[in-house]
């Protein structure tokens, strides 16, 4: 199965009934795709829309309707759209249930930096800042390694999003929690064992007991 799909197929497990949820760019845009039929679940873009879909098939995308990051989107029935200000106010004034996010690092206290590369040109800060800070649950949907390199590190060498900690971090490999502070693996990707992730990530990792194999 594809690494990115694994990931996202799992972020969806984590979404209950009436969440208010906004997806990052990249793969968390993928999440929408995989949540079942019966889960009543808002979808919020961060540039002014509650109610967003699945990604419209080829040919049936809407010029107006795209995520945060200018991809299509689709609209279910009874979205609403609104400014800029409107959606920031509910992300900072503490109204977004879950954020998933992507990322570039997590260290071992599952502080993010997903926002910048020093020396490479930047867009925009985007939403991030705000969204580690105000959402209730934050979730990153990352690839466990780039380039053979892990992105699960001991300190984060990027600038950091937030001084808060994320909640979970779900990648192609694992999923990693952070109780007491402390980075855990909670689960394994289906066909790894523990060893084959410890072997691919830089920070220590608490080793529960019993280490479930992702069920997506």
């Amino acid at each position: 199965m594809d690494p990115q799909i694994i990931i996202a197929r799992r972020v969806a497990k984590e979404l209950r009934n009436g969440n208010l949820v906004n997806l990052g760019i990249g793969i968390p845009t993928l999440v929408a795709n995989y949540v079942p039929s019966d889960l009543k679940v808002f979808f919020q873009s961060e540039n002014g829309l509650i109610g967003t879909g699945p990604i419209p098939e080829q040919g049936m995308a809407h010029p107006t309707l795209t995520d945060a990051g200018g991809r299509p989107i689709s609209a279910l029935p009874g979205a609403s759209t609104f400014d800029s200000a409107m959606s920031f106010g509910l992300i900072r004034g503490g109204h977004v249930d879950v954020t998933v996010l992507g990322g570039l690092q997590v260290d071992a206290h599952g502080h993010l930096a997903n926002w910048m590369i020093p020396g490479k040109m930047v867009p925009g800060m985007g939403g991030a800042m705000d969204l580690v800070t105000g959402a209730k649950r934050v979730i990153v949907a990352m690839q466990h390694a780039a380039k053979g390199k892990s992105k699960i590190v001991a300190k984060c060498s990027l600038p950091l999003t937030s001084a808060r900690p994320v909640n979970l971090v779900v990648t192609d490999m694992a999923v990693i929690g952070f109780p007491d502070g402390k980075a855990t693996l909670l689960e394994t990707a289906p066909g790894l064992s523990v060893g084959e992730v410890l072997a691919l990530t830089e920070a220590d990792l608490a080793i529960p007991d019993n280490v479930p194999e992702m069920r997506i």
